[in-house]
């Protein structure tokens, strides 16, 4: 004691056992000899010699040195290499030891380790040894009884895991020690149960002990616990941030914080499959079985980071896209059934986690990024619109994603477009990929790829500008590629053309090269591209149209911001390019027409062109106008067409000639009147009268084409000479289009319409003989807003009030075997509702608010879409009531069809929660209860509706009850008498079996989804093998 160079411990043993002097010095030595580091093993190997383990006083002296040695080795004041000689000296002496013993030792660490004494953990390595052999004693002394050495060693691991602060460091040492599986289901339970209460630094250790004990079994129970961890961790931090708690000291954990843990905590779990490909097998195998409650993005992280294995790479993919596709399918499923809304609240997003964990990778997870561009490319691949017969596209736009497939598609891209933007490594490879498959997938649709490429330009164009040379080497490639390939990729580069001179330079030199191709959609590809460029270089002066796409300009207002607005060159580049573009004039056909539909586009983008333009096509119009005023017809159609043999060809589209002439004459005049008058200087004067000269000559030149072409006969066509119907697409839309100059004389008009209708029939009747009747209907040069200008002329007030249309109107059209104008018109509304809400639904009510409204009837509520569309929903219902109300002699079976039709495209737009879809549903049970008529097809209509309605509604078994009991009513029974029927409109028993199968399908979908649930909760948990009281 005086000296102070005896350990505690030495003291203990001295007061417990006063005359064995023998064992302090024992002990000192130890001490001395372990400080200096000289021949203490030999020293410790000396005294086991001289123990003999059967003696009690043997066996007492070999506990003292474990007791003595094991707390000298965690102080800190020997040396490492000491220490672990010192360790290994005590594992190959520890078998020797009585089960007593043992027992005081297992005891000695648990109280160490929960007090916290084991500072460097040297000795722990002893501590799996000392519970192997105490497993292997039979009985032991515990409290007032006995337990074997297995319940022993069960209750020391017990009372070490009750300790929540410092349990983990030992937990990888139970990987030497024989532990059964239930006593190994019991440990990873409670060090599950315990990780919440660590601190989030704690976790990546504890998880990498944890797989490294998962070598020993229970590899799915660690899974589980792991991912469910950090799949809390997730929906507390958005509950956090949906509260608005995102102070960094608020926040329970902050999110930088989370992700690096979970990045640290993938890389452990991969690091361990990768040794352990039991360990891969069993997760890919739990994510199957269980990818609802397995889903989040920290699970999609990892996933994807696993996919880095090779062996594991097509699996993990065929994974997620089964994931994808079905949690598309579940979610429209849920969506369209209020039955399975109320049974099943809310839907897990596989899509939404998956852009979530794009979103979490930018916090330094290097490992998942390149998954994510696999997976995108992936999704896009598979997913994206496949080639129809002839390579044409059998879907739709990819922007209104509908279809599970569709949708799937979309998420790739998405995945994309959030990768290049928020990972610079991967851009230039995404970037790469998108410009590859452009080029390679010349038979297949790539919409959606343009698609991607065109949102990347608008979202990150300086960006893109790093990459410009993968671009320019795309452009080497135009010549070769589908035209549609080609409009959409030149008007996704229009913005970077702004800012990038060599990028510009090398797409010119690539267009003017296509130009001269012995390919003809070599040459239809170059003038696209020219064309685009005129409309999108705008030359100062140019007068605005609201007519213009904006489209493009929207798109360079990122680009434009820096970047000085060149007019003079501008002028002088497209000048230009019109010079280049005018040697398409003794090009083929296509290649003309090509020019003729874009010159429009150009002059009202680029008014400031407008004398270029003009005098082209005026010089060309001259060459196929015939100047003699007594000479019929007023066109030279020789130099029109080309006979090569028994083949007719068109060399001259003169319809489309005449067609963009008039259009950019009358454009060019109604803006040179609505702009206001400026002085200007001399060379501004003569270049005006320069312009009216050659317009005023046009006119000239228009009028008299159409004044004469009144007057021309047939004869005048010389139509035996016609040998192809190829003729019928270059004569038929003169006439249609002069119509312009004339439609304020509606006699001439309709003088011209009809020779136009003669001469078209007997076009038909010529060019039909010997050939396959064809039913694609000739193009028309009719744009939409003509359409739409006429329409609104000739049924100002009857746009949609049918009723009104006089009756001398409606049998005319009876009597010549055609549809009614009522019909025509309901038709029309159909297919505009119908389009509108397939391509452009989010603007169905920006239709309806522009609908004209005649005087008589109520103006509708614009405070909300849905009153304004309830209101359209009430004069149709109106209209649908007159009707039933007629009786059958005036019930006209067709015009019912079409007004239901309406109604049910019209009501989609209805929230199902409101309160006018309980009055839309109302009113349609009251008609089907209280109609009765024969045309089956009206009754399916109807009870379709009904069947839409009711089941976004609530559950339709009590409907379809009360639907098979009229079914079985009607039919009879042999025991069964008639009964009265609940709805009299009732010609459509399939519909109703149809029905009862989708709802039988939608049970069987929810008792599986069900059992998946069962089975997850039950496999989570796992079989317990303690209950809760003990595992307290």
């Amino acid at each position: 004691k005086q000296t102070g160079t005896v350990p505690k411990s030495c003291l203990l043993v001295y007061e417990k056992f006063p005359p064995l002097l023998s064992a302090l010095k024992l002990i000192t030595g130890i001490t001395n000899y372990a400080l200096k580091g000289k021949k203490v093993g030999a020293m410790i190997k000396g005294i086991f010699k001289g123990s003999t383990p059967s003696s009690t006083e043997g066996s007492n002296r070999r506990l003292l040195v474990y007791q003595h040695c094991i707390p000298l080795c965690e102080s800190g004041d020997l040396q490492t290499e000491v220490a672990a000689d010192i360790i290994g000296l005590l594992m190959l002496e520890t078998h020797t030891l009585p089960g007593p013993s043992l027992a005081k030792l297992a005891s000695l660490f648990v109280e160490a380790i929960k007090v916290g004494k084991m500072g460097s953990g040297k000795s722990l390595e002893l501590f799996p040894t000392v519970l192997t052999a105490l497993s292997a004693c039979e009985a032991l002394s515990y409290g007032k009884g006995e337990l074997s050495g297995e319940e022993y060693k069960k209750q020391l691991i017990n009372s070490l895991c009750s300790s929540s602060q410092y349990f983990f460091v030992s937990v990888s040492d139970f990987r030497d020690v024989p532990l059964s599986l239930e006593e190994l289901q019991f440990l990873v339970e409670k060090v599950l149960r315990m990780i919440t209460k660590l601190d989030l630094q704690e976790i990546p250790p504890l998880v990498y002990q944890l797989l490294l004990l998962s070598a020993k079994g229970c590899k799915k129970q660690v899974l589980d616990g792991i991912i469910s961890y950090f799949k809390e961790q997730d929906v507390r931090q958005e509950e956090e941030q949906k509260q608005g708690d995102l102070d960094l000291e608020v926040q329970s954990i902050p999110q930088d914080q989370l992700r690096h843990v979970e990045g640290t905590a993938i890389l452990h779990i991969v690091f361990a499959i990768r040794l352990d490909h039991d360990l891969g097998r069993e997760f890919l195998k739990s994510f199957k079985v269980m990818y609802n409650s397995y889903l989040c993005p920290f699970s999609v992280a990892l996933l994807l980071s696993v996919a880095r294995i090779q062996r594991y790479e097509e699996q993990v993919f065929d994974l997620l896209k089964g994931a994808i596709v079905r949690s598309f399918k579940d979610e429209q499923l849920q969506l369209a059934s209020k039955f399975l809304q109320d049974l099943l609240h809310g839907h897990c997003s596989v899509a939404q986690m998956i852009l979530d964990t794009v979103k979490n990778s930018m916090f330094g997870w290097d490992h998942v990024t390149q998954g994510l561009v696999q997976l995108g490319f992936f999704l896009m691949d598979a997913f994206g619109p496949k080639p129809g017969p002839f390579g044409k596209t059998t879907e739709g736009s990819a922007t209104i994603a509908r279809t599970p497939t569709q949708q799937a598609c979309k998420l790739g891209g998405q995945v994309l477009l959030q990768g290049f933007k928020m990972h610079e490594p991967i851009r230039g490879e995404i970037l790469e990929q998108v410009l590859n498959r452009l080029v390679t997938k010349t038979a297949s649709p790539v919409n959606h790829y343009l698609d991607l490429f065109a949102d990347i330009v608008v979202s990150a164009p300086m960006i893109l500008l790093e990459s410009s040379s993968k671009v320019m080497e795309t452009f080497d490639h135009l010549s070769y590629l589908p035209l549609a390939t080609v409009q959409g990729l030149l008007k996704a580069v229009q913005p970077l053309l702004k800012v990038s001179m060599s990028l510009k330079d090398s797409l010119i030199l690539v267009l003017r090269k296509a130009m001269f191709s012995s390919q003809l959609d070599g040459r239809k590809s170059a003038v696209t591209g020219f064309l685009l460029l005129l409309k999108n270089f705008k030359v100062l002066g140019s007068l605005a149209s609201s007519q213009c796409s904006q489209a493009v300009s929207t798109s360079q207002i990122q680009v434009d911001v820096h970047s000085r607005y060149n007019s003079a060159a501008n002028e002088a580049f497209c000048l230009e390019i019109l010079s280049s573009l005018r040697r398409c004039l003794s090009q083929q056909a296509d290649v003309r027409l090509m020019l003729y539909e874009g010159f429009y586009d150009v002059l009202r983008r680029n008014s400031q062109l407008a004398s270029s333009i003009m005098q082209t096509l005026f010089s060309q119009l001259k060459r196929y106008y015939e100047p003699e005023q007594d000479l019929l017809p007023p066109v030279k159609l020789e130099p029109c067409i080309t006979a090569l043999g028994d083949q007719v060809y068109l060399q001259e589209p003169l319809a489309h000639l005449v067609s963009c002439t008039v259009h950019c004459l009358l454009w060019l005049q109604n803006m040179r009147r609505t702009a206001n008058p400026k002085d200007g200087d001399s060379d501004d004067d003569e270049e005006e009268e320069e312009e009216e000269g050659y317009q005023s000559e046009l006119q000239t030149i228009l009028e008299s084409m159409t004044r004469r072409m009144i007057k021309s006969e047939l004869e005048d066509f010389e139509l035996v000479c016609i040998k192809d119907r190829s003729i019928r697409f270059f004569i038929s839309s003169p006439f249609t289009v002069n119509s312009r100059s004339t439609k304020s004389h509606f006699e001439e008009l309709m003088e011209l319409f009809n020779r136009y209708h003669k001469l078209s029939e007997i076009l038909k009747e010529k060019s039909g003989k010997g050939r396959v009747p064809s039913h694609k209907t000739p193009r028309s040069l009719l744009s939409l807003g003509f359409i739409s200008t006429l329409l609104t002329v000739l049924f100002s007030v009857l746009m949609w009030r049918y009723t009104n249309i006089p009756s001398v109107v409606e049998d005319a059209g009876r009597k010549e075997k055609r549809s009614s104008l009522s019909l025509l018109c309901l038709e029309g509304l159909l297919k505009i509702f119908t389009t509108c809400q397939q391509r452009y639904p989010d603007k169905m009510a920006q239709l309806l608010s522009t609908m004209d409204i005649s005087e008589e009837d109520a103006e509708p509520d614009n405070g909300s879409a849905t009153e304004m569309n309830f209101f359209y929903i009430r004069q149709f219902q109106r209209a649908l009531f007159t009707q039933l109300s007629g009786g059958d002699e005036e019930f006209n079976g067709k015009e019912a069809q079409l007004l239901v039709s309406i109604l049910s495209v019209l009501s989609r737009q209805l929230k199902p929660s409101s309160q006018q879809f309980v009055q839309m549903i109302t009113w349609t049970v009251k008609i089907c209860k209280e109609t009765s008529f024969e045309d089956s097809a009206f009754s399916k209509g109807l009870l379709s509706l009904l069947f839409n309605l009711h089941v976004l509604y609530k559950s339709p078994v009590s409907l379809l009850l009360e639907l098979c009991q009229d079914i079985h009513s009607q039919l009879g029974d042999i025991d069964q008498v008639h009964t009265q029927l609940h709805y009299t409109v009732f010609r459509a028993q399939l519909l109703v079996l149809s029905q009862v199968d989708r709802v039988l399908d939608e049970v069987d979908w929810l008792i599986a989804r069900k059992k998946s649930q069962t089975a997850s909760d039950k496999s989570g948990s796992g079989k317990k093998p303690f209950t809760d009281a003990q595992l307290d």
